[in-house]
């Protein structure tokens, strides 16, 4: 057994998709700490186009379980609550669905969906287009199911709930500590589909231990450049590497 694992994970480390993935994984890192999100919106297309998406999103999901776990005692204390708990909870009730998507859905068309997904969340960001209209009950349920069901199927929950946060008023900090506050409750929830559903093996494991290390070095550094670097340059380097991911994906 222990052979077994040993030479799988020599496997990943001695190919060249390790090289990609360990440099996606630490830029998403420093992206999940200094904002609040990156982790699976970059991740996922980048380690679906390298190991598949039944493979790789899985391997999304545990690196966010851990991530949220360092980052959310932190902002629970900042967050709006009454905001953002009731999107949290449709996002919940919805991933079960989403998750039928990625066990059936075949495997290129899945990846380039993903692409596309982030290649457009990419775009809206870099024009400048936000949502300006009230955030009622309602809406904020609406915007928790969809970002439900694309966490479920694509392992990304954040483009809907980025661009309609942003719409707030709130300050930076708070902004940040919503976005943490909901991606840490996801993270939990949406372990359990895959794992019902068997993706989540020993191969799966072995490589969230490879990369599971870098992410965690990666947060920190992140959430220290919040203090340090404007949030106007960070904007314009997140959305290259949003918009490079994506293409990756789709023409992978």
């Amino acid at each position: 057994m222990a052979e077994s694992l040993w030479a799988q994970a020599l496997d990943i480390l001695f190919s060249w998709r390790f090289a990609v993935g360990a440099f996606a994984t630490i830029v998403a890192g420093v992206m999940r700490g200094y904002s609040g999100f990156g982790t699976a919106i970059l991740l996922a297309p980048v380690y679906s186009t390298l190991w598949s998406p039944r493979f790789g999103v899985p391997v999304v999901l545990l690196m966010e379980l851990f991530v949220s776990a360092y980052l959310l005692p932190r902002s629970f204390g900042e967050a709006n609550k009454k905001l953002i708990l009731p999107i949290c909870a449709a996002a919940v009730v919805a991933i079960p669905f989403g998750s039928v998507v990625l066990l059936h859905t075949e495997a290129g068309l899945l990846r380039r969906s993903i692409g596309v997904f982030v290649l457009v969340f990419g775009l809206l960001m870099m024009s400048g287009w936000r949502y300006h209209g009230t955030r009622p009950l309602g809406l904020n349920l609406a915007v928790g199911t969809v970002s439900g069901l694309l966490k479920g199927a694509t392992g990304m929950s954040g483009p809907p709930v980025i661009l309609y946060l942003l719409a707030g008023k709130e300050e930076a900090r708070q902004h940040r500590a919503n976005l943490i506050l909901f991606f840490g409750v996801l993270g939990v929830a949406s372990i359990v589909p895959p794992l019902w559903a068997g993706l989540i093996g020993i191969p799966t494991l072995v490589l969230t231990a490879i990369m599971l290390p870098l992410m965690l070095v990666s947060v920190p550094v992140g959430a220290r450049l919040f203090h340090v670097i404007p949030l106007s340059w960070y904007r314009r380097c997140a959305l290259i590497l949003l918009v490079a991911a994506g293409g990756f994906a789709l023409l992978g």
